[in-house]
């Protein structure tokens, strides 16, 4: 597996994969591929944006790391970071996700990040064991959401 900075040519194969998530009650967000330029790939905040390919070259996972800015939709403390992953459903535990956050992690540290919020849907019990996994822990909950918090060692 390969980590790259994704580009936007990359919007069109990861919405793909992000519609499968959808499908699968696993992403509640839009998933087409002007979202995933304009939130994710190119988005204002974003400090790190990565894909993993395997050795054809397929995207298997996305994850993002954005400054928290004021009024953001999850509340964050403005100034932390903000993370989000994703994987594609055949990719799942083959540590995609290990992979991206290794690189994400470096870039937290790199952007001077203290803390980084990983907000995930209540029912999604992969998503909060990968969190909880590489060291996330619960901060905060709501009915639909919970808020794991990691705190970034230079």
């Amino acid at each position: 597996m390969k980590v790259r900075e994704a580009v936007l040519a990359d919007a069109a194969e990861v919405s793909g994969f992000l519609q499968e998530l959808a499908a699968l009650g696993k992403r509640s967000l839009p998933s087409d591929a002007e979202y995933v330029r304009s939130n994710y790939i190119s988005h204002a905040d974003r400090i790190r944006c990565s894909v993993v390919e395997d050795e054809d070259g397929a995207l298997l996972g996305l994850q993002i790391l954005k400054r928290a800015s004021e009024g953001n939709p999850y509340d964050v403390t403005p100034g932390w970071g903000i993370i989000g992953t994703h994987v594609r459903p055949s990719a799942a535990r083959r540590g995609v996700g290990r992979v991206l956050f290794a690189s994400t992690l470096e870039a937290a540290q790199g952007a001077g990040l203290e803390k980084i919020d990983a907000t995930i849907g209540a029912s999604n019990p992969e998503g909060l064991g990968y969190y909880e996994a590489i060291g996330f822990r619960t901060y905060k909950t709501s009915e639909t959401s919970i808020s794991k918090c990691l705190e970034v060692s230079a």
